[in-house]
């Protein structure tokens, strides 16, 4: 990123109140540029009820913002968040399904309804995520992976449209989270020493939990274990659990895995002890397969049901990308041969496809076991 390369072009920057965003910030002054900053307000329907961190958020971003000379405008995407993001998770998971929300905020949201209302005034749209981009000889642009493993935020953008994708820019994304903290303790930015937030994007405190309770409430149910037909407990819900989980499961005699969800009768199926063979998946399909940049037939070539094609996936937020090759099926559908057995596959998760050496991310789609 250099001034160069940025000069003439309107830039936002979504500054939520956290450090990395609040580092992009910076990465513009130190070139002598000063964008107009936003920050998108989410808030819970009762503020009351729920313990919500924006108005501390909205004082980091203005404090921010206003140390660099920018704007801060804030920009109301509260009804878009609750009628399309929670609207979207909450069909999933009374599906039985194991959805992402902050995927969806992505590209609902923060490129989405965004752009709607003040995005399309600019040519670029800049965030904290950790992220990077890069042209390829036929002037495409790709989302490419962070050198932060742990950090590294592709699998949440894996969604985006490739409009939204071209008007994307990443100013940290070539970063480690330590490199970030470094500069904003050195510049003294307010937020400096501010921890990371934790759960869904936009909900501050809320848990998973909490969240889907407010919309869904509690559906007891048996919970039985695989192998022997044996009933052990009673769920409050299955939307409560996910396919892999081990924690917080409150049954006596454990260890126990949660691996299958019959949602017809609201059984919560489990097997009993140290990573059981019924936790493991090593073959699964994906649907609705969304591209970023190019069409994945193109990229694969593809043109029979038995032809494969290396690839490197993630199923969740980790640092691992999980080798295999991908079976023809049709122009967004195939099946994930994974290399090693891979824990807790669920229907519903995302599965994020990346090039053979995980540096570009070519998309994602929905597993559908």
């Amino acid at each position: 990123m250099t001034y160069e390369e940025l000069k003439g072009k309107r830039i936002a920057v979504l500054l939520s109140g956290g450090v990395d965003s609040s580092v992009v910030v910076y990465e513009f002054a130190k070139l002598g540029i000063h964008p107009d900053c936003f920050y998108i307000k989410i808030g819970p329907e009762e503020n009351e009820e729920w313990d919500c961190s924006s108005e501390e958020d909205l004082e980091m971003a203005t404090a921010v913002a206003r140390k660099y000379g920018c704007k801060l405008e804030v920009i109301d995407c509260h009804k878009e968040y609750w009628n399309q993001v929670t609207t979207y998770t909450m069909e999933k998971v009374r599906a039985g399904l194991t959805p992402n929300p902050d995927v969806m905020c992505n590209r609902l949201i923060k490129f989405g309804a965004f752009d709607e209302k003040r995005g399309h005034d600019y040519d670029l749209i800049a965030t904290g995520h950790y992220a990077q981009t890069e042209i390829d000889e036929q002037g495409r642009k790709w989302l490419c992976t962070s050198p932060d493993p742990v950090k590294d935020q592709t699998d949440f953008l894996a969604q985006i449209y490739d409009w939204q994708l071209k008007k994307a820019l990443f100013p940290i994304g070539h970063y480690v989270k330590d490199e970030v903290r470094q500069i904003a303790e050195r510049e003294h930015l307010v937020n400096a020493k501010r921890k990371d937030s934790q759960g869904i994007c936009f909900l501050g405190k809320i848990s998973y939990n909490d969240y889907i309770r407010r919309y869904l409430g509690e559906l007891p149910g048996d919970v039985i274990e695989l192998e022997t037909g044996k009933r052990i407990g009673e769920h409050k819900g299955l939307w409560f659990h996910t396919i892999g989980q081990r924690k917080g499961m409150g049954f006596g005699g454990g260890p126990w895995f949660v691996v299958k969800k019959d949602v017809a009768n609201n059984i919560l199926y489990v097997s009993h002890g140290y990573d059981p063979e019924t936790a493991y998946k090593q073959d699964f399909p994906v649907c609705d397969f969304h591209s970023l940049t190019q069409p994945l037939e193109e990229i694969t070539k593809l043109k029979v049901q038995t032809s494969k094609f290396k690839v490197t996936f993630k199923i969740r937020h980790t640092p691992e990308y999980h080798p295999a090759t991908l079976e023809w099926k049709s122009p967004q559908e195939f099946i994930v041969h994974s290399k090693e057995k891979i824990h807790g596959v669920a229907p519903g998760q995302f599965c994020v496809i990346y090039d053979a050496n995980h540096h570009r991310c070519l998309g994602s789609g929905e597993i559908t076991i």
